[in-house]
């Protein structure tokens, strides 16, 4: 797809309010219960949340995940985004730097983040039809630890603008893992990943996946408020993020997961950890509250969530929040009925 300036940075800006009238449906973690330990016997001291993630120690395993960047409108949000992760001691994604690649007046957008948060964990992001050169110059554009792949058939099909050819994806993964010095995380924008698809990234390099499962901002619902006539066949299409997460954990192979869609709490993010996830992210919760409430509330949020956690860490018997996935769980509706229904041909 070849957009001209106005039509990718209308779009963008189209997005950003689409999105907040956006109807959340469930991501199947509220079936999904930490077992209680009465006798934790550990103090709220022992408690100690920080992780290694790329490199770089983080203060709690969260990300603010890819939102935005590309008109000049959303430079002061993606600034404002960096500053509440360096703040908090989260990692940080921007949106698909594409347009930046095409449009250089749009490169400050992005590359505020870094200007901004000078030594945290701040991911790149492109699309899967992206290049290998393509890719390495997002990765400049950020000073990125990391490169973010989105994978986004889905939201093509409804965008009345998008792509229709898909074909040679993986392929490209494949190059782009091999020419860049840092990590590739694939990333699903909202319909989960199968496990299917995790191997087969697997097998292209991949090492990091994020779920970017159903429940979150669903991008086909803001996709159709963009057309004239709504495409309904996907309006429930995808896997919830409990399921990605297990469909993943379940294969065996040394993935690293990174759980997103629908979180929208310290209890949503204990659940994906207990479910085997080692990085939980959230987007347009975040987004919402610093569009709504400022900076300041942000700030504030995340670092209840992070209080919140350890609550949930000590309550479970775990030290750390890598321990929950050592824990019991149980494991009831939907979600339940996903993983003893389904049948693999």
């Amino acid at each position: 797809m070849s957009d001209t300036t106005p039509l990718r940075g209308q779009r963008k800006l189209e997005h950003l309010r689409f999105f907040q009238e956006d109807k959340k449906s469930a991501n199947g973690l509220e079936d999904v219960h930490i077992v209680h330990q009465a006798l934790p016997e550990l103090n709220w001291t022992d408690i100690n949340l920080t992780c290694r993630w790329l490199g770089k120690t983080l203060a709690a395993p969260f990300i603010i995940n890819a939102m935005t960047g590309g008109p000049p409108e959303t430079t002061a949000i993606n600034a404002a985004l960096a500053r509440v992760a360096r703040q908090t001691g989260i990692a940080l994604a921007v949106g698909s730097q594409k347009g930046a690649l095409e449009h250089k007046e749009w490169v400050d957008s992005f590359a505020v983040v870094r200007r901004e948060n000078p030594e945290g964990v701040i991911l790149a992001n492109l699309g899967a039809g992206s290049s290998p050169a393509e890719a390495r110059a997002a990765v400049a554009m950020v000073v990125a630890d990391g490169l973010q792949v989105h994978l986004n058939a889905a939201q093509e099909l409804v965008m009345p603008e998008g792509d229709r050819s898909f074909r040679g994806w993986l392929a490209n993964i494949r190059g782009i893992v091999e020419a860049l010095e840092v990590p590739v995380i694939a990333k699903e924008v909202g319909f989960g990943l199968s496990r299917e698809t995790a191997r087969q990234l697997y097998h292209a390099g991949v090492r990091i996946v994020d779920t970017g499962g159903r429940g979150g901002t669903d991008f086909a619902a803001i996709e159709n408020r963009r057309r004239s006539r709504p495409v309904m066949a996907l309006t429930e299409w995808g896997l919830p993020t409990a399921v990605s997460i297990l469909e993943i954990r379940e294969m065996g192979l040394p993935l690293e997961i990174v759980a997103t869609g629908g979180i929208r709490n310290a209890l949503d993010a204990a659940r994906a950890l207990a479910l085997g996830a080692k990085i939980v992210g959230a987007a347009g919760y975040f987004l919402k509250i610093l569009l709504d409430q400022g900076e300041a509330a942000l700030v504030e949020e995340i670092l209840a969530w992070q209080e919140d956690l350890k609550r949930i860490c000590l309550l479970a018997g775990c030290a750390t929040p890598a321990e929950l996935a050592t824990r019991p769980v149980v494991i009831t509706g939907n979600t339940k009925a996903w993983l003893e229904g389904i049948q693999r041909r």
